[in-house]
């Protein structure tokens, strides 16, 4: 299917001011999604709508919002409930560039700032409020200053993840504030069945569904491909990757993706101290900080991002030309997310997965049956791999051991008191009781460790043997590779050697070391002690 039309913004029943506005921002045609959904929300239908990422969704609510809210100006007219902060930030701004002309009002509730400041820009009456659930229900809760009485339309983004039901405690108590009469928009990258029995927002039974009719989920300007890496060399194969890349593209965009926040800080942290500059987004930064990390990623001055999913849904940043995941996602439907951040709007981009072979190609095997591709290989040369594989290991280790932890520590301390104290419980006494529950957890988790590896270990004999492997000639020289049976390790003590040489070579303090960023200054220790 073709990205743009041959229609024009004006024979969907957009007024003139709009699609005056359209061409301003570079918007000649509209796409697929906007001709079929405009009319119909413009003619007052509830709308489900899915496509692919980059796709134009935003503006295919946004344009008939404004043209509604123009016809009839009031305040609360529309909530666009979203699942992160940076997308209901970028949401908020194709609003305003958009509703430009008419000096639409919008408001971004998404916490990370002062309660009060959000507050604030509340009861200042906004035509637009853009929200995540959470920090809304909040507000709504604890105030009886602001009403949605005269609210038009709900939109929910990324409907598929906001209706998945992690969310609906927050979103039941969001509904008990709005008024039933009112219009549903529903919108998505990926069609659920779930979203036309959603039990927290009902959507009316005449509601018009529109999907992209493609049996292919991602778009065809993606080239994907995988790399394959043993159990123990997944990072040194991701630096080999991005020098090779970087080497034929100079200047390009790369997003690399990994899944939890500490492991996005690790790398972050081992990636700049090996020299690829670059700033990462998770959800343990503060809210200025990730606005400042994704503003110096979108304005080119850092060419390389190391997120979290945080970053895989909905974020609008052009000419990223390759998409890494360092580790594949849990969820399948993740990884067309993720890989939909580069070769939007008709440009061409590249995904490489890095895989454990064998451990990963069951995860692998899903993947391609849900966007009904085959990838292809990305080699790298094995000897450049194993020349700096020593460097990697301790360029990772020494970010391991300089990463306060403490940091971390006590920002999901915070954060688990504050669950609990809106949940109405006593913090103290849980804390208490959470401590107690670690410490067998801890135990039990060493003794699952140790049967998910004797389990894992005689999987992967079978699965090197299975007909998914001998059956498929992209693994078959890969199954006979001694490099993926073997176990490579450091011993600790060679390990901590290394590491005191490395510091010995730095340069001294008060000079800036290559690639030190601020977020990394907050979270490393000045003078970290190693055990010898």
């Amino acid at each position: 299917m073709s990205l743009w039309t041959d229609k024009t913004f004006a024979d969907l029943g957009l007024t003139y001011w709009i699609t005056r506005q359209t061409e301003k921002l570079g918007l000649r045609r509209p796409t697929p999604i906007q001709v079929e959904c405009i009319p119909r929300i413009l003619e007052g239908q509830d709308c489900i709508g899915a496509a692919k990422t980059g796709s134009g969704k935003t503006f295919a609510f946004a344009l008939p919002i404004l043209q509604k809210l123009s016809e009839e100006p009031t305040a609360n007219f529309a909530l666009v409930l979203t699942p992160t902060h940076e997308l209901a930030h970028q949401i908020a701004e194709q609003f305003i560039v958009a509703g430009q002309p008419m000096n639409a009002r919008v408001c971004v509730v998404t916490g990370g700032t002062d309660h009060l400041i959000e507050s604030q820009q509340l009861q200042k009456r906004p035509h637009i409020v853009v929200a995540m659930p959470g920090r809304l229900a909040d507000h709504l809760t604890g105030c009886n200053t602001y009403s949605f009485a005269a609210l038009q339309f709900l939109v929910v983004d990324e409907a598929d993840r906001m209706l998945s039901g992690s969310f609906d405690e927050d979103l039941q108590v969001i509904n008990r504030f709005l008024p039933a009469k009112r219009q549903n928009l529903f919108f998505s990258a990926t069609l659920k069945d779930f979203l036309k029995t959603s039990i927290v927002f009902p959507i009316a039974d005449n509601v018009f569904e529109w999907s992209e009719q493609s049996q292919v989920a991602t778009v065809e300007t993606l080239d994907q491909r995988y790399l394959l890496c043993a159990d123990y060399d997944r990072d040194t194969v991701l630096v080999e990757a991005l020098r090779k890349y970087r080497e034929e593209t100079e200047d390009a965009s790369i997003m690399i993706f990994t899944n939890s926040k500490k492991d996005c800080q690790i790398l972050s942290m081992s990636l700049n101290s090996f020299g690829f500059d670059n700033v990462c987004l998770h959800g343990f930064l503060r809210q200025r900080e990730r606005v400042a990390a994704l503003n110096k990623f979108k304005s080119k001055h850092v060419r390389i991002m190391i997120a979290t999913d945080v970053a895989s849904r909905g974020l609008d940043i052009h000419d990223v030309q390759l998409v890494v995941n360092h580790r594949l996602p849990k969820k399948p439907i993740e990884y067309i997310h993720r890989v939909g951040r580069t070769a939007r709007a008709g440009r061409s981009g590249m995904a490489i997965s890095i895989l454990r072979f064998p451990r990963d190609l069951e995860a692998l095997g899903e993947i391609e049956a849900l966007i009904n591709t085959k990838l292809t290989e990305y080699s790298v040369d094995d000897r450049l791999v194993q020349r700096i594989f020593l460097q990697v290991k301790v360029a990772r280790a020494e970010a391991e051991m300089n990463l306060d932890n403490k940091d971390f520590d006590e920002r999901q301390h915070k954060y688990r008191r504050l669950r609990w104290i809106q949940d109405g419980l006593d913090p103290d006494v849980m804390e208490a009781k959470w401590k107690e529950e670690m410490k067998e957890r801890e135990q039990a988790r060493r003794e699952r460790l140790r049967q998910e590896n004797e389990e894992r270990r005689r999987r992967d004999k079978q699965t090197i043997v299975s007909p998914a492997v001998t059956g498929d000639t992209r693994f078959q020289a890969a199954a006979t590779d001694k490099k993926f049976k073997k176990r490579k390790f450091i011993a600790p003590e060679k390990l901590n050697e290394l590491i005191e040489k490395r510091k010995a070579e730095k340069p001294p303090e008060g000079k800036k070391a290559r690639g030190t960023t601020s977020n990394d200054k907050k979270l490393v220790k000045k003078k970290s002690k190693m055990t010898k």
